[in-house]
């Protein structure tokens, strides 16, 4: 679904990403984590357009997407969430989703202005898209008022709710745990899982080691932009290299719980 070869981005003198290679196949949860300034969130803004490699090569399912605008990555089925939570806050909660529909809803300039049957369809059938990823995401309550009235818990939501409006094949989230506590953490973990259920990939950064080792196929950890992993939870938590990384240190197997509980950006 999404193959990363010999990723480069540079700032100048500084290489935030360097020579990374990672794949998400098909049905896959992946984990991109690494110790803070790793280049995670740079790899993510490079893979959706907003930043433009100054090197390597990234294929959407077999498509080269490399230094494209973000808008025609989108068309091509991969979606994102922000580390950064990005909602639009004078927008009602059902009109932040309904934004996201748009990506594949057709409507002509004339039925728009004219608001022809044509359009008033198109209209219903955005509505209806949004009430169901809201019902998806869980989110029972009122989706009238403004989306910055909600609960950060509840934004993170719409926000997700939204990026599955665009019917993607591949979901990549920046951080979705951040922020929130230990019971939306568990209904997090619970969503992700659905979400893959769907036969959506999914690419995840997160801080939370713990969500990680739990609903992860298989980790890739960085560090100075470059991996250093690629494996399975169970193999990554006890990875030398990845001890080190996030301790600074060599240290034995009876420390490895440390790097279940580090967190990082």
């Amino acid at each position: 679904m999404l193959d990363v070869q010999d990723l480069q981005l540079a700032f100048g003198g500084v290489r935030a990403v360097d020579g990374l290679t990672f794949r998400v196949d098909e049905g896959e949860i992946v984990s991109i984590i690494g110790p803070n300034g790793a280049g995670k969130t740079s790899a993510f803004n490079c893979v959706t357009g907003f930043y433009k490699p100054t090197g390597g090569r990234i294929a959407l399912d077999g498509a080269d997407i490399t230094g494209r605008r973000p808008s025609a990555i989108a068309a091509r089925g991969l979606s994102r969430t922000f580390q950064n939570l990005r909602v639009f806050g004078d927008l009602s909660v059902l009109d932040n989703v309904r934004a996201g529909t748009h990506l594949w809803l057709r409507q002509r300039t004339f039925d728009v202005l004219l608001h022809t049957p044509r359009y008033r369809r198109s209209e219903q059938q955005a509505t209806d898209e949004a009430h169901k990823w809201l019902d998806f995401v869980g989110l029972r309550g009122d989706r009238t008022g403004l989306v910055r009235h909600l609960p950060y818990g509840e934004q993170r939501r719409v926000e997700i709710a939204r990026a599955l409006a665009r019917r993607p094949a591949l979901l990549l989230l920046d951080e979705p745990a951040a922020g929130l506590n230990h019971a939306e953490k568990a209904e997090l973990l619970g969503l992700i899982r659905r979400i893959r259920d769907l036969g959506i990939a999914i690419a995840l950064i997160e801080h939370d080691m713990g969500l990680v080792m739990e609903v992860s196929d298989r980790v890739v950890v960085l560090n100075y932009g470059k991996e250093i992993a690629d494996g399975t939870p169970a193999r990554v938590r006890t990875d030398p290299a990845v001890i080190e990384a996030y301790l600074g240190r060599d240290a034995g197997p009876e420390e490895t719980e440390e790097v279940r509980g580090a967190r990082t950006d």
